[in-house]
């Protein structure tokens, strides 16, 4: 999703609506946000999410980005809701997605939560 873009919605991510924002993660959940030379990019999103005061609920989805086949039948709900197998995903309260740390980051500032 680029910055000029709205949210995706798709007949997933409806379905899955409950009105609490979850953020799906590698295995390595929501830890490397403060690693000294490359940052996780899902322990980024986490820490936006909550310097910017929002609760969320974290679902971990199989594999790593760099492993060969080790996502292999372990992406098909992130599939399902972006199109696409990579994580961090947010899924917003109103069913929406996010995919990626950057645009989980801008979002993430652009939208701090209430009372923040």
């Amino acid at each position: 999703m680029s910055r000029h873009e709205a949210p995706r919605t798709t007949r997933a991510a409806q379905r899955a609506y409950n009105r609490e924002m979850v953020l799906y993660t590698c295995p390595a959940r929501t830890h490397g946000a403060n690693a000294p030379l490359v940052k996780h990019p899902c322990g980024v999103a986490a820490e936006a999410l909550d310097t910017s005061g929002h609760t969320y609920e974290v679902k971990v989805v199989g594999g790593f980005k760099n492993i060969p086949f080790s996502r292999r039948g372990k992406r098909e709900e992130i599939r399902e809701l972006t199109g696409q197998e990579d994580v961090p995903v947010l899924v917003l309260d109103d069913g929406s997605t996010i995919s990626g740390s950057g645009e989980i980051v801008a979002w993430a500032k652009s939208h701090p939560a209430s009372g923040t």
